[in-house]
């Protein structure tokens, strides 16, 4: 289950009851800090948390001047500044040095457009979208303007959400399709100017699966931790069956004939079928479509093999080792159990997917934390 989807749940049993809550939203990041803009807590009146918004420093007095924003029925953005060594507040000490700020805001059950509908209208499309996030304005210009205003602009061109900035806001959530990460704006709109977090927002990661064998089910476990939509595919139906793989989104029997006239789309493909014939087919399929990432099971010699067995040429073999096909697959780990091979399969992906090599945090320059941003921008 996504860190989304687990906010959605707890927000629909608070709003069954009718129980007041109030959304914590890290809408901007100055230097270092756990977590990036757009990390999410959902905070309730009896002061339940579902989310994290830090790895802990901030959850306790954020879980406070929530209930507070609760109880005035207005917005707050809050200023934490971990940079300061000497301030034993929050128990963050020199932890993150960083300057995060969380926007505060009680949840209106009645509007269906209150930010966590907006992200339940994200999760119910499979396709990319954006969520501008107004956080500061100039209130002493008294305009429309108002912190907590957000808009959702999908790939399509869907647009929910604030109307007297739909258009500003709009075109910067295009912008930031286009770009591929979010970034934090100070914007021009018709109710004046504003700041606004505008968020990139990505479906689950697809992965598919060749291969319903017992090394599978560790892995399927381990990536449905993460969220991501997993399918898995073999030619065994005694094997491929959903109650072998109850976190897998879909699970079929697929003989090695049927497989050409699978769509993988950009799915992400492991194959380890442990059948040669099954994994020829499906890595055939795979070339032929914009998977990013081919990781096989078994030694190099096997990769070498298939390649040939696909008339590909020296040069066409070496560009697809050094960018799509991970061969053999996974990070070195030193793995041996299927629950360690499982974790370098998916520890892999995930670098693949950031765009990361995976190589220890330590040896990157400048970064103490999960994250290390630009001022005033995301980096994604």
């Amino acid at each position: 289950m996504t860190e989304l989807q687990r906010l959605l749940l707890a927000y629909d049993q608070h709003r069954a009851v009718a129980r007041p809550c109030a959304l914590a939203t890290v809408v901007e990041v100055l230097g270092s800090a756990y977590r990036r803009p757009g990390a999410r807590m959902l905070v309730a009146d009896d002061g339940q948390l579902t989310g994290a918004i830090s790895g802990g420093c901030l959850e306790g007095d954020a879980r406070q001047r929530a209930r507070q924003a609760i109880f005035r029925g207005a917005p707050a953005l809050v200023t934490y500044d971990t940079r300061d060594e000497d301030d034993p507040r929050h128990g963050l000490g020199p932890g993150c040095q960083g300057v995060v700020r969380i926007l505060l805001e009680p949840l209106d059950f009645a509007d269906a457009d209150n930010p966590m509908e907006l992200l339940r209208g994200f999760a119910r499309c499979p396709e990319p979208a954006v969520l501008a996030t107004v956080f500061s304005t100039d209130g002493a210009l008294g305009l429309r303007a108002g912190v907590g205003q957000r808009l959702l602009l999908t790939a399509t061109g869907v647009v929910r959400g604030a109307p007297a900035l739909a258009a500003s806001l709009a075109d910067a959530g295009r912008a930031t399709l286009a770009r591929g990460t979010s970034q934090v704006l100070d914007i021009e709109t018709d109710a004046g100017p504003v700041r606004a977090l505008v968020e990139l927002l990505t479906p689950p990661l697809r992965v598919i699966i060749y291969g319903a064998g017992n090394d599978a089910q560790p892995l399927v476990r381990l990536a449905a931790s993460l969220g991501w939509h997993l399918t898995v595919l073999d030619g065994r139906p005694n094997l491929a069956t959903p109650a072998r793989f109850p976190e897998a989104a879909e699970v079929r029997t697929v003989p090695v004939a049927a497989i050409a006239d699978e769509t993988p789309g950009d799915a992400y493909a492991v194959l380890l079928s442990h059948n040669y014939a099954y994994d020829l087919a499906a890595l055939e399929l795979h070339l032929s479509t914009n998977t990013p990432y081919i990781g096989l099971l078994g030694p190099r010699a096997k990769a070498d093999r298939l390649l040939e067995e696909l008339a590909l040429s020296e040069a066409e073999q070496q560009q697809l080792l050094r960018t799509r096909l991970h061969s053999p697959i996974g990070l070195d780990l030193g793995s041996e159990t299927p629950e360690e091979i499982a974790l370098a399969i998916v520890a892999e992906i995930q670098a693949t997917c950031q765009q990361r090599n995976g190589r220890p945090l330590r040896e990157r320059a400048g970064t103490g934390h999960l994250t290390d941003v630009a001022p005033g921008v995301e980096r994604g």
